[in-house]
């Protein structure tokens, strides 16, 4: 059977015209319904009732749509990975991520390499918060992860791809809340939610130095997995947290971010994987990722 007949018949089975069909196809219409013809005799059954004002599947050609849909579809696929992988841009590449910071980036990723690379499957995995995903790149787990400078694992290479501060989110009527910036000093004794310690996040690590440098330390009294559970506990008045600006995206009813007083606290987000990876889908999407996410100016990598 060729597969010009089965572009035939879903052209026509979609369009129930063999006039618009003939024009989809960018042919004459009498060679479109003698390819019809010839796939009614191969299979031995009639596709399409038609009469001059009309035509419609018959139950044969019902059950033959989807079937035929399928089969152009694989075959359409399996063309684009072919030539993906002529071009070395077919794989898979394992991606770690944590926190609202990398959901705001993650997207422009993945749909920029999904555009470019459409044979490039990504294989995502969240909650692995910096510290681990760095560690996952080193040991080769993960092929490229959401990680904050400074890395200093052997042999994993890193690309800066933002710039973020240091901000303290508090409830609506805390006391604080009305000051245009706050002294870190101003929190201590406050109760204070955050990540869970020993998980690898950067931002409960700056959190803890940011208050120890001001000289004393931050009574966590609830811990949360992901930025925005943080946030709705923060909003509901169960303490303060410091967190980072590319987070305040996140408006929650009850909740204000103040800056900080004093120097700003940077922090540095980064694209991480391992130098000598052979991988031609990870370069591709390297290269994708350039463009997508490009370093700030001025940041250091």
């Amino acid at each position: 059977m060729e597969l010009r007949y089965l572009s035939a018949f879903l052209a026509v089975a979609e369009e129930l015209h063999f006039g618009r069909a003939a024009r989809r196809l960018r042919m004459a219409q009498p060679p479109l319904s003698q390819q019809i013809r010839r796939l009614e005799k191969e299979l031995g059954v009639q596709l399409f009732e038609r009469n001059t004002r009309s035509v419609r599947l018959t139950s044969a050609g019902e059950s033959f749509l989807q079937p035929v849909r399928t089969v152009l579809d694989d075959l359409d696929t399996a063309v684009r990975a072919a030539r993906a992988a002529g071009q070395g841009a077919y794989g898979r590449v394992r991606i770690g991520f944590a926190g609202a910071s990398s959901h705001e980036t993650l997207p422009l990723l993945t749909r920029a390499v999904r555009a470019a690379h459409p044979g490039i499957e990504l294989v995502m995995t969240g909650q692995t918060y910096a510290d681990v995903a760095l560690a996952r790149v080193a040991d080769g787990s993960l092929d490229l992860g959401f990680v904050r400078l400074p890395v200093t694992a052997p042999g994993v290479s890193c690309r800066v791809i933002d710039e973020e501060e240091l901000v303290c989110a508090l409830p609506l009527d805390h006391p604080l809340a009305g000051r245009p910036e706050i002294p870190l000093g101003a929190l201590a004794g406050e109760p204070f939610v955050a990540f869970p310690a020993n998980t690898g996040s950067t931002v409960r690590d700056a959190m803890t130095e940011a208050c120890e440098a001001a000289g004393f330390g931050p009574r966590v009294v609830q811990e949360a997995p992901d930025s925005y559970t943080i946030l709705a506990l923060v909003a509901a008045g169960v303490g303060v947290t410091l967190t980072v600006t590319s987070v305040q995206h996140i408006q929650l009813s009850g909740l204000v971010y103040r800056p900080l007083a004093g120097p700003p606290i940077r922090r540095q987000p980064a694209l991480a994987w391992r130098t000598d990876n052979p991988s031609a889908a990870l370069r591709a999407v390297l290269d994708v990722a350039e463009r997508a996410l490009p370093t700030p100016g001025g940041a250091a990598d």
